[in-house]
């Protein structure tokens, strides 16, 4: 099969802030700042608009339900929502004190989570709801600015260079356990993150996103294969970026061997027209990890999509330049389609998009990959 894009017909109005495919099917929601949830289906080369859910402030992030009836959004209107497909009746969840700006959604666990300006997390426990469930709250240390989830794992990026990183069990345990009482009416919970990190990146996180569990290429063998068994993260790790065209890769395992793997490198950059070797630096607003090969994809304000092989410390390919910035990326779950959220950033000081003398255009565009496009270099051919 060879390559293919194209674009998405009726593209939301205003910048776009996320686009996720579905967990099992090629649907894709795109969140905008126009205040509108828009619904794709893919068939063939060709994207059809299902449907569209007016909400009353910009929406910055939405995730999907396990079964493609449900999705959850949220944004500056300070709600996370649950929106029903067939009906559009939409249910507030809870509320933040600040605007939402990530969710992340563990079908293993049955939780949402919910990350806010207001520098908490709310845990949703989904598995029995009902009127009288409500959230629980994690405060946070920082600001967070982006969050992940693999299979036991919860990723939070945060201001001054700080990551928590969380067990997914402990989590829905505790949440399960803290409903909010006279003495704790918001439900806070006491949990302590199983690793506190500093950023390998010295400028502020754009965006973090977790490999896929377990990894399909192992970078390394783990000390002990039996207990790795038992654990689908035992190999895992995260991506994430930096305002300042770095991206960095680590890892879960605090074994040694483990962490001397990670790693950050350069990219998203351009030399400057009027200077002699001087790059500009971009932002790297978007990662997403293909969830067959584990290779992962990068968006900048550059208007560039790159692949990457993680465990191999190659770039596997540079795809054509965007005339406006990547704002948003996702793989659908047979890591067939690559959808990619075009807006401008104004990373260039002008009201436009990237391309010298060009309108901004926002736009969602989705390249079916060929055979092998986004694999990478087998860890055990030598």
């Amino acid at each position: 099969m060879s390559s293919a894009q194209f674009e998405l017909s009726e593209p939301p109005t205003d910048a776009i802030s996320a686009v996720k495919f579905a967990p099992s099917s090629h649907k894709l929601l795109v969140a905008s700042w126009d205040k509108q949830v828009y619904l794709y289906e893919l068939e063939g080369q060709t994207g059809t608009l299902l449907q569209k859910f007016g909400h009353r402030a910009p929406v910055l992030d939405v995730c999907w339900d396990q079964n493609e009836t449900q999705f959850y959004s949220c944004g500056l209107d300070w709600d996370v929502r649950q929106i029903d497909i067939s009906s559009s009746s939409q249910t507030v969840l809870s509320s933040h004190t600040a605007g939402v700006k990530s969710l992340a959604y563990s079908a293993p666990h049955s939780l949402l989570i919910s990350a806010s300006w207001d520098s908490t997390l709310h845990i949703h426990t989904l598995s029995s709801p009902s009127e009288e469930n409500e959230a629980s709250t994690v405060p946070l240390p920082y600001k967070p600015f982006s969050i992940s989830v693999s299979r036991t794992k919860l990723v939070v990026a945060m201001s001054n260079r700080a990551l928590h990183i969380y067990e997914l069990s402990a989590l829905s345990l505790l949440a399960s356990q803290s409903a909010p009482t006279e003495d704790n009416p918001d439900g806070i919970l006491q949990v302590e993150p199983w690793q506190r990190r500093e950023s390998s990146l010295k400028f502020m996180t754009r965006a973090v996103a977790c490999m896929p569990s377990p990894h399909p290429n192992p970078p390394f063998a783990p000390s002990d294969p039996e207990a790795a068994t038992n654990d689908q993260d035992a190999t895992g790790g995260y991506a994430s970026s930096s305002i300042e065209g770095r991206v960095a890769v680590e890892y879960f395992s605090p074994e040694p061997q483990a962490q001397a793997l990670k790693y950050a490198f350069k990219c998203h950059r351009q030399a400057a027209a009027d200077e002699s070797g001087v790059d500009v630096v971009y932002p790297v607003n978007a990662l997403a990890f293909h969830p067959v090969h584990g290779t992962f994809a990068s968006g900048g304000g550059d208007g560039v999509v790159a692949l990457w092989d993680g465990v191999g410390k190659r770039r596997i390919r540079v795809y054509q330049k965007f005339l406006a910035a990547v704002a948003a990326l996702s793989f659908s779950a047979d890591g067939k389609f690559l959808a990619v959220g075009v807006s401008p950033g104004f990373e260039d000081g002008k009201e436009g998009g990237v391309g010298e003398g060009q309108e901004g255009i926002v736009k969602v565009v989705v390249r079916e990959l060929a055979e092998g496009e986004a694999k990478g270099k087998d860890k055990a051919a030598k």
